[in-house]
């Protein structure tokens, strides 16, 4: 397994590429203190079709554009849903917007995670901080075909317990049969009883075999360089680690060069790679 889904373009984005939608604000969720959780409806009362790990460009008119993850899950009738961190004028300005507000999304952009192909497999996520928030789509894509899929662990590092998101999400997907949900964090904080420690002293705790799993990574660099190495230590073929580069993007369309990694444009040959691929890129050192 080494190719993935190439971008699928969509019906709206046939036209102007460029032209985002006008889109209402129908529901907000704090993640954490940092993170807000918005779902969105769109004007035009149009579907918005998109896939697990896509990502679309998200506007305020003069104020600016950013690429923000997809969290929600099509295949199962989620509306469109995006998470964003306070990190700068405009996502400061997006958590400054209350329910009924209007924002501008184009998009969806990106190739996607291969997940329907993979039946039978068993399937270790491993996000660090808000690496979780472009997993849940195809998390949750999965869980949604629970059955057609072997054991499942879903690895989750933060930085201190207060930093944690989809808090009640872990709790849920830990109660789904044969699904086992690992949390660690660098700093414990007053009734943490949980790990301590990076993210990936969790595979202790696992018993996998490498043949039949396909692990899907995302978080900070450091992070998906570290458990990377230490999957392919544990038998896993480079092939089948999975991650999404989508911090590395900027206009989402391969015109700004901002996001090139060896020879390639994440936005618009990724953002979804194989450990495989970004070897042969050199963007795994």
């Amino acid at each position: 397994m080494s190719k993935f889904t190439t971008s699928v373009k969509t019906k709206e984005q046939s036209g102007n590429e460029y032209l985002p939608r006008s889109a209402s604000i129908v529901k907000i969720k704090d993640l954490n203190a940092e993170v807000r959780h918005f779902t969105l409806k769109f004007s035009d009362g149009q579907a918005f079709e998109f896939k697990p790990g896509q990502f679309v460009e998200v506007s305020l008119f003069g104020i600016g554009e950013a690429p923000i993850s997809i969290t929600s899950t099509f295949e199962r009738g989620d509306a469109l849903e995006i998470a964003v961190r306070r990190v700068g004028s405009l996502t400061q300005a997006l958590h400054q917007l209350k329910v009924g507000d209007e924002i501008f999304v184009r998009g969806p952009y990106g190739n996607t995670f291969p997940w329907q192909e993979l039946k039978g497999k068993d399937i270790i996520f491993v996000a660090g901080g808000i690496g979780l928030l472009p997993l849940r789509s195809v998390m949750n894509a999965i869980f949604h075909h629970r059955k057609d899929y072997g054991k499942i662990w879903v690895l989750y590092g933060s930085k201190c317990p207060t930093d944690c998101v989809y808090t009640d999400e872990l709790a849920a997907w830990n109660r789904i049969e044969n699904v086992q949900v690992l949390q660690t964090v660098d700093s414990p904080a007053a009734g943490w009883q949980g790990n301590v420690g990076l993210v990936t002293t969790l595979f202790e705790k696992l018993d996998f075999n490498p043949e039949n799993t396909i692990a899907y990574l995302c978080g900070p660099p450091i992070m998906i360089k570290f458990t990377s190495l230490t999957l392919e230590d544990k038998g896993l073929r480079p092939n089948d680690i999975i991650t999404t580069m989508e911090m590395h993007m900027k206009c989402g369309i391969g015109k700004c060069g901002h996001c090139i990694i060896g020879h390639k444009y994440c936005c618009t040959d990724g953002p979804v790679f194989t450990y495989a691929q970004l070897k042969t890129l050199g963007a795994e050192e």
